[in-house]
Formats: structure tokens, C-alpha cells, sequence
């Protein structure tokens, strides 16, 4: 799932590559370019609505992990210090 700004042909390829199935929505500008080809235009990438809508769960959780200043700001010089405080972040918003 991705923003329309995402909806490239080369990011579309990339995930079909690996075997990733790509829920982007079409811009209003495409959609209209697309219609005025008529039949040239070709056929509307698959968009189901329903699985796009889940897609702000997980955006609100990474804005609630931004509010971390560490995380924000990965300050940490070592991955495996920035995963136990994301790990810490994670486990203390879902005891919320």
C-alpha cells in the first residue's frame, strides 16, 4: 500500500518482482489522462479500497513512535540500540 505520489510504472515493476501485489490509488490527473484516450488509454490498475483503508493504522503508529525523540531522531549509533528502543516504544503504546 502507498501513496498516489508512488504510482509509478518502475515502483509498480519493483514490486511485482517480488511478488508483492501493489494497492496505490490513481491520481485525478491520470485518471482523467487515462479517460480521454479512450480505449488507448488502457485498463485501470487493480485498487481495492477496502485494504487501502487499513493503511492509516499503521501510519498513525509510526506517528505515534516519531513523538520518541530517539527514534525521531536516530541518534543511536548502533542498530541494535535503536531496535530495543523502538522495541520499548512499540511495547509501551500498546500497553496504552
Amino acid at each position: 500500500m502507498a501513496d498516489k505520489g508512488y504510482r509509478s510504472r518502475a515502483n509498480r515493476r519493483l514490486l511485482a518482482a517480488r511478488g508483492i501485489a501493489a494497492t496505490i490509488p490513481e491520481r485525478a490527473d491520470q485518471l482523467a489522462n487515462r479517460r480521454a484516450r479512450g480505449s488507448a488509454g488502457g485498463r485501470p490498475y487493480r485498487f481495492e479500497a477496502r485494504t487501502y483503508r487499513q493503511r492509516n493504522v499503521v501510519e498513525r503508529a509510526f506517528n505515534r513512535l516519531k513523538q520518541w525523540r530517539g527514534l525521531a531522531t536516530r541518534y543511536d549509533k548502533h542498530a541494535h540500540h535503536y531496535r530495543a528502543g523502538l522495541l520499548l516504544a512499540s511495547l509501551l503504546l500498546w500497553l496504552k
